[in-house]
């Protein structure tokens, strides 16, 4: 378990606001259960894309106004 004083600080990845990475902290690496749902509503609605080099089908991705 880290000491909060000698824990690293990470940047809350919805609000940037600074949060300590300590296993106290339950919603790391979010500051707040708030940003964590947010996070979790852009995978839901798909607005969070991997990149891939094929397309659904498994064919190579082209691109339609060539």
């Amino acid at each position: 378990m880290s000491h909060p004083d000698t824990a690293p600080v990470v940047a809350c990845p919805q609000c940037r606001r600074p949060v300590r990475w300590t296993t106290e902290n339950r919603f790391r690496p979010f500051c707040s259960e708030r940003c964590k749902l947010v996070d979790l509503g852009q995978w839901a609605n798909e607005g969070y894309r991997i990149p891939a080099e094929h397309g659904p089908d498994g064919d190579a991705q082209c691109d339609e106004r060539s």
